[in-house]
């Protein structure tokens, strides 16, 4: 049977959960009755404020604080890979386009069309481009993390999961603050936010700012250009106004931009040598040996409107408007191969240097949402949802090079209504069920093509998703809980192959099927919070993406089935006033189920899948997912001492340790990692400044070890690989205006 192999690995990681954990960042805890407990964490999974305690879903919550020292050596979104229980992330390029994946379900496809089952949502707008996802994070409130399809009432293209950002609001109160980061290779980082009433009672404000900067430190050793690349400089700004008139209607109105500059992902060739994953010798993380003097530049620009409107009705009903605009354009060129014909490093069949860009996007949504008082035993909601979105990407290669200039326009148009209700039978038993009908049409037409690539291209379909939960609170401390939801992805267009005289590739429908059950408890007198929850799926029509391989294509495929099950530990620990520990640990196990399903494979690597036919195309029935580790360890942990003047010294640290993660569809000796793991250590004081306001000071080091962790690869042409961010240490101020 194809599961046994899973069911023999859930034996063995079954004892291991029970050890496993995520320590908290920062402390987070209130009084009661004179001793500390952990602070309620309010999440909004069904578009009502809940306690996470209360939610019949796997969810985890971090807060703008617990965010703050991944990012302050620079990170960009892709620092939540491997931090949060089932949730795993990374990119081939650069600073944008962040390959999202939960539960083991993602996509893989580098195009800047590609398609992902797991949606990004910022500020309420679901960001659906690959480009939009990558917005920088700055003046967070929360992000919420929910497993499995949510499809019902959050967006689209939701099987794994959506990540949820929700930002500061402007308030009545003048509040803000200011932190600046200094540190190795050039880094600079600024945030800053300040708001307050501009109209007593009746009009707010909030500006929010970041600049993250790195100066170029890797060397071209080819050209003998020292600090060639690997820099960026990234700034980022949101306005906010708050109008709340009266009791009856209030609008959230949201401007924001982005404008980056820097240099895509960095390509290595041959770090990885047959029979083998280890890095050897021609990798060194400051130097490569390119044949171009382009030196991979990256640079995007975008910016976005939104308007969420509320109006309070009779009966406690809230009718709510959404409205979203996203514009972005941008290029990023990569020297695919990694170095050069003359000295490699290691044997490299031919040049590949490749730009693409995206011109033109406009992405339009509407929702509109009527919902019950939340005071009643029957909560219900009705709504409504419009997408369209329109983009063009042109490929090529550099000074009039290999590939030809290439632009082909997609457009795609959305819509579905909705509905869920919750019904509390009793005291303990509550009951919730939501339905939705989406109808998802997609195009692609070819612009520009040196050959007659056909078309246009359409792909359609039209689906029912749902979910059925129920939640039982059997004590104060513990509750139950259990969900089984039918999620939908609608079809996809790849037409990137155009660009190398291939025709596009359509991918049909994706549904899956998710069943889980978990227990939520806050025991030591509210000092502990653990939740847990164990999970099956499968997907139909598994939608993949056959990446690389001897023919450097970039086809969309249909697996018969994916399989995934497993179990994820979310928990907090407040050992005392001083001490903030939690624990989170998650496996995954997934596996593919087609048994007619091949696909190309690597130019110079080890496969290990049969090839029974000898046509040179691998067999990946019974294959994890690609890009999908079996397990993730995250720890951190806050230790405060207190000073005589009120303030207090801090120790911080966090760690993460990634399982054996498949980079391809097919399997080999090469493109795997295992092992994976970094560390990053923050030591400094918080107080208060003479004018009372509050402020921190710290020295850090991000990847404390210098870990050099293999990411990714690119197969086509020789063992290519990329690594994860190099070490960065520095000191960092941060000042309160409240």
């Amino acid at each position: 049977m194809k599961t046994t192999k899973l069911a023999q690995k859930s034996l063995l990681w079954a004892g291991a959960s029970v050890a496993a954990l995520t320590l908290a960042a920062t402390p987070s805890f209130a009084q009661d009755n004179g001793a500390a407990t952990l602070d309620v964490i309010t999440v909004t999974t069904n578009r009502r404020e809940e306690n996470i305690q209360d939610v019949a879903n796997s969810v985890t919550a971090q807060s703008g604080e617990d965010l703050a020292p991944y990012t302050e050596g620079g990170a960009d979104i892709l620092t939540l890979a491997a931090r949060i229980p089932s949730v795993y992330a990374e990119s081939s390029n650069g600073r944008v386009a962040p390959r999202f994946y939960i539960r083991g379900l993602g996509n893989t496809d580098f195009d800047l069309a590609a398609s992902q089952p797991v949606s990004i949502i910022m500020d309420d707008i679901v960001q659906e481009n690959v480009i939009l996802k990558s917005f920088p994070l700055f003046d967070v409130q929360q992000v919420e993390i929910a497993r499995g399809p949510q499809g019902t009432l959050f967006g689209r293209n939701t099987t794994a999961g959506t990540i949820k950002f929700d930002s500061v609001r402007p308030s009545q109160e003048t509040d803000g603050f200011m932190s600046l980061t200094l540190g190795s290779l050039g880094t600079v980082n600024l945030e800053s936010a300040i708001g307050g009433a501009l109209i007593e009672d009746v009009l707010s404000a909030r500006i929010s700012l970041l600049s993250q900067n790195r100066d170029d430190w890797i060397d071209n050793a080819f050209t003998g250009e020292n600090d060639a690349m690997g820099g960026h400089n990234e700034w980022a700004g949101r306005a906010q106004l708050l109008y709340t008139p009266n009791d009856s209607f209030d609008a959230l109105f949201n401007v924001h931009a982005r404008s980056l500059t820097g240099t895509a992902a960095i390509f290595r060739a041959n770090i990885l040598t047959p029979g083998s994953n280890d890095l050897n010798a021609n990798f060194d993380r400051g130097e490569v040996y390119y044949d171009s003097t382009f030196n991979n530049p990256q640079n995007y620009d975008s910016w976005g409107t939104s308007a969420n409107m509320n109006f309070y009705l009779d009966g406690g009903m809230t009718f709510t408007s959404i409205t979203g605009y996203e514009n972005a354009e941008g290029r990023s060129l990569g020297d695919i191969d990694g170095g050069n014909l003359v000295n490699g490093p290691g044997f490299i069949p031919f040049p590949s240097e490749t730009q693409d860009g995206l011109d033109d996007l406009d992405q339009f949504t509407q929702e509109f949402r009527l919902a019950s008082s939340d005071e009643l035993d029957t909560t219900w909601q009705i709504g409504a949802y419009y997408f369209d979105g329109a983009f063009d990407i042109t490929t090529l290669g550099p000074n009039g090079g290999f590939p030809p200039p290439t632009t082909v326009r997609h457009e795609n148009e959305l819509w579905a209504v909705f509905g869920q209700v919750s019904h509390q039978v009793n005291e303990r038993l509550n009951l919730s069920g939501g339905v939705r009908y989406t109808s998802d049409e997609k195009s692609l037409e070819v612009i520009q093509a040196v050959w007659p690539a056909g078309g246009p291209y359409s792909a359609s379909d039209e689906e029912v998703s749902w979910d059925l939960s129920a939640y039982y609170d059997y004590s104060d401390e513990t509750a139950f809980f259990a969900r089984v939801a039918r999620g939908f992805r609608g079809p996809s267009i790849q037409g990137r192959d155009v660009a190398f005289f291939g025709t596009p590739s359509i991918a049909d429908s994706e549904t899956s099927i998710s069943y889980e059950a978990g227990i939520k408890s806050e025991p030591m007198g509210g000092r502990a919070r653990i939740n847990a929850t164990a999970f099956y799926y499968t997907v139909s029509d598994l939608q993949l993406s056959a990446v690389g391989g001897g023919g450097n294509l970039v086809q969309l495929v249909n697996a018969d089935e994916g399989v995934g099950y497993g179990f994820e530990v979310d928990s907090e620990f407040l050992v005392s006033e001083n001490l903030l520990i939690t624990a989170g640990f998650s496996w995954n196990e997934t596996e593919l189920q087609d048994d007619t399903l091949e696909v190309g494979v690597c130019a110079q690597c080890t496969v290990t899948d049969p090839d029974a036919d000898n046509d040179g195309f691998a067999e990946v029935d019974g294959n994890p997912f690609p890009q999908a580790p079996d397990y993730i360890v995250s720890l951190t942990a806050r230790y405060s001492i207190p000073a005589d003047n009120g303030g207090e010294w801090f120790v911080y640290t966090d760690w993460f340790y990634q399982g054996r993660t498949n980079l391809f569809l097919y399997e080999s000796e090469e493109f795997y990692s295992e092992g994976n793991f970094e560390g990053g250590l923050r030591v400094g004081y918080a107080g208060s400044l003479p004018n009372g306001r509050a402020f921190e000071a710290a020295v850090f080091s991000r990847n404390i070890t210098g870990e050099e962790n293999l990411v990714g690869g690119i197969d086509f042409n020789n063992n290519t690989g990329f690594v994860n961010e190099p070490s960065v240490w520095g000191v960092s101020f941060r000042a309160d205006f409240n």
